[in-house]
């Protein structure tokens, strides 16, 4: 059955929910949540903090109808300057720790299908806490304590590798933030492409470059402190069936698709993850690109 949208007369309706939210923890449900969200519906809710402690999200529950629905994140109030991720689909989103006191949540929704919603857990962070990792699906974690100077150690379940570091320490950043030192891992079937590289310069290309149809994943690791840079000399991809979302640059997430070379990518944080993602049965090219290391002293 094709989708289509209400008439014109409808479309003037706007459901409008959400609020500010203040207390060292509380839950956040969108409106109908587990029978459905309405239509047309534009909440924001923005969770104020003490100054000086973070906000931390846990998801419990999110499906959200895919590409036309949305929940937006904004690390601060709720301004395109300070937008951090768009989430949409029908997969639970990983914790998010918030940057400052303030962060915030924006639900839209068209004026056809709907889905079941979201529900999310918040915690007011203390400054001296990393805040509750998560697990990465198919993976499992040792360690309940998140505070400065606390380990956890992750491992994958039978038939998965882990990429990335197993092991992440509560540090203090230069910035004088609580932070993980490294990313949470990911757990990736041994059958798929992808992998953790850790040397000072490399090169990524998506699988059997450059006639490929297969997803994958790969995190670049450097040392606390360092940064790192993606050239791309490569890139051809059918525009909305695939594309490569990179995590760990100042926008906190990038979606790139097409077949214009993307401009080059810094890291803000001593990691890079490329996540790429194909549903074409076109086999264009894919992707290529070389990254290097700049170390925290270098000149």
């Amino acid at each position: 059955m094709a989708r289509f949208k209400l008439a014109c007369a409808v479309l003037s309706f706007i459901h409008t929910c959400g609020g500010t939210l203040k207390g060292w923890n509380g839950t956040i449900e969108s409106p109908g949540f587990p029978y459905g969200y309405p239509n047309g519906a534009n909440c924001t809710w923005v969770i104020v903090a003490e100054k000086g402690n973070r906000i931390h999200i846990v998801f419990q529950s999110f499906a959200v109808e895919e590409e036309y629905d949305f929940l937006s994140l904004y690390d601060g109030h709720p301004q395109p300057a300070n937008f951090r991720t768009r989430l949409t689909g029908f997969t639970i989103p990983p914790p998010v720790t918030s940057s400052d006191s303030v962060f915030s949540l924006r639900l839209t929704s068209d004026f056809a299908v709907s889905a079941h919603g979201f529900k999310a857990a918040y915690e007011e962070l203390r400054s001296s806490s990393c805040g509750n990792p998560g697990v990465p699906p198919k993976g499992i974690r040792n360690g309940t304590q998140f505070n400065i100077g606390d380990k956890i150690r992750y491992r994958c379940v039978t038939g998965y590798v882990l990429d990335g570091h197993s092991l992440l320490t509560c540090v203090t950043s230069a910035a004088g933030v609580s932070v993980w030192d490294f990313p949470v891992p990911i757990c990736r079937a041994e059958d798929t492409c992808g992998g953790t590289l850790r040397g000072s310069s490399g090169l990524i290309s998506s699988f059997d470059f450059p006639s490929s149809d297969s997803p994958g994943t790969w995190t670049i690791l450097a040392d606390p402190g360092d940064t790192i840079s993606l050239v791309f000399t490569e890139f051809q991809m059918e525009e909305k069936s695939d594309y490569l979302e990179i995590e760990g640059s100042k926008q906190p997430t990038i979606w790139l698709t097409g077949k214009t070379i993307p401009a080059s990518i810094i890291s803000n944080k001593n990691w890079l993850r490329l996540h790429f993602v194909t549903e074409s049965n076109h086999r264009h090219k894919g992707f290529r690109a070389q990254y290097q290391v700049f170390m925290k002293y270098s000149c």
